[in-house]
This record gives structure tokens, sequence and C-alpha cells, in this order.
């Protein structure tokens, strides 16, 4: 087994999905409630700071249990709903959006580069992990998408009670990974990804976004060639 793992966020640096939670709720109202009258921007900001990430000192290991953790999300969800005007149904059009946002053929993509950067590490001997602020059910996400063969192991941060830049999230994804020698972490987020695996002492690069970095990449190839050179 390889002792250099690669770390790698999931959204925005995997995939992508247009608008993520808003523009997922925005497809639940518009099937569900047509003629709603809210826009994407109204709803972002009624659950602006109101995601499990945008706690992240507070560990929720009580919610590793999917249930337990959509049901969390789900009142802020639907909470989130009401604020916008929809006031009838909004535990329904949460439950609807928990369904829609889970499934690999409804909105999510691949970047172009992905498959071909995870092939060039693994060809370079690296292994490879998704560590990421996401949902429950993100390993049927990452299989749905094909890249489960490209992967030794998917780390969401539901499962793991703790959000990302905390540094228990680097530690267990470490731990798991049996400590290899060399690790880099690539992601999206600055704070997220390259400042929190920075302070767990792992090095980072940042990709397809502008922000402080000690080093970036403006793709995942670009990424893989600062690592492996």
């Amino acid at each position: 087994m390889s002792s250099r793992l690669v770390l790698l966020d999931f959204d925005g640096t995997l995939a992508y999905r247009e608008g993520l939670w808003s523009g997922c709720a925005l497809e639940v109202l518009d099937e569900h409630r047509p003629g709603h009258g809210v826009d994407i921007q109204r709803f972002r900001a009624e659950m602006h700071g109101d995601y499990p990430w945008n706690r992240h000192e507070e560990p929720h290991p009580e919610l590793s249990d999917p249930d337990a953790w959509w049901e969390a999300m789900e009142e802020r969800l639907s909470g989130a709903f009401e604020r916008s005007g929809v006031t009838e149904g909004a535990p329904a059009l949460s439950r609807a959006l928990r369904e829609r946002f889970i499934d690999h053929r409804i909105g999510w993509s691949l970047f172009e580069d992905t498959v071909p950067a995870l092939e060039a590490l693994r060809a370079a001997g690296w292994r490879t992990a998704v560590l990421s602020n996401h949902v429950p059910e993100l390993p049927g996400l990452v299989s749905g998408l094909g890249l489960s063969g490209m992967l030794d192991e998917v780390f969401s941060s539901a499962a793991i009670g703790y959000e990302k830049p905390h540094p228990e999230v680097f530690a267990h994804a470490l731990r798991v990974c049996g400590y290899p020698e060399e690790v880099w972490m690539v992601g999206d987020n600055p704070v997220a990804d390259v400042a929190g695996a920075q302070a767990a002492g792992i090095p980072a690069v940042l990709v397809r976004q502008e922000g402080p970095a000690e080093l970036r990449a403006d793709g995942l190839m670009d990424a893989v060639a600062l690592i492996a050179g």
C-alpha cells in the first residue's frame, strides 16, 4: 500500500451542482409549488450561515447517523422555505430537497479534469480519498458519478461529526488511512481546505478559486503537477 495520499474536496473540486443547496431548493419549488415567486438569492440569504460547516467549531458526533443529520438539516431548510414566503408544506419540501440533492442523476456533474487527474495520481503511486463537508450519502454520490474505483476512501463531515477546517476532520482521515508518510490536500476553499489542512500540518493546493494560498492551481491537472513535482 502506498505511503502517499492526496485528500480531495468534492463540491467545487471534483464535481459541481449548479446553485448547490439553493439551486436544488428552487428546483423543488418549481416542481411542487409552480408560481412560488421565490428567487435563488432570497433562499440563499435565508440559509446563510445555517449549514453545519458554518459552525465548524461545534462538533456534532450525535448527528453522525444519516437520519439524525437530516432531521436537523430539514428543520433548517423548512425554516428557510417559510422565511422565503412558502408558508405551507415546508417540511415536505425539505424532504423532497433531500431526495433530490443526493440523487447523482439530477444536477451533479464532474469537472472535465477530474477523471484524468485521479488517473494521473493513481498512476504515479498516490492513494486518493475524498474529504468533504457534505451529506451522509456522499459515498453514494461519488459511486454514482463513477469515481469509486479511483478512490481509496470517501470521508464526509456528516459521518465524522466534525466539519473542515476543524483539525479532527483531518486527523480522522489520517487515522483511517494509516498515517501515510506524505499527504496533500486539494480543494477550492481557502479556509476549509487550505488553511484547515495547513493547520493540521498538511500542505495544500487551492484549485479553481482565487484566495490566500501558498500554492494555487487553475485546475486539477496543474495541482497534480505541483504535487508530483
